[in-house]
């Protein structure tokens, strides 16, 4: 089965929200700060614009590390 021009750019597009998901859940990213133990949790100070323009600028560089090809390593 061939990819059209529209299925491949899609395609990559998942995987940079994939990419955008994973990085964003393991570095707690838009989300807010509720920490169980006062005084432990990272401050909430960042406005919900901010966390949107954070988010938004993680998934231009996730998009472009999907489309960036990278050279393979050289064996040895």
């Amino acid at each position: 089965m061939e990819q059209s021009p529209n299925s491949a750019a899609r395609r990559t597009e998942d995987i940079a929200l994939d990419l955008l998901k994973f990085v964003a859940g393991h570095a707690n990213l838009g989300r807010t700060a509720a920490s169980s133990t006062p005084g432990f949790g990272l401050p909430s100070s960042a406005k919900p614009e901010d966390q949107v323009s954070g988010l938004l600028e993680l998934y231009s560089r996730c998009r472009e590390a999907v489309e960036t090809p990278t050279a393979a390593p050289a064996k040895k």
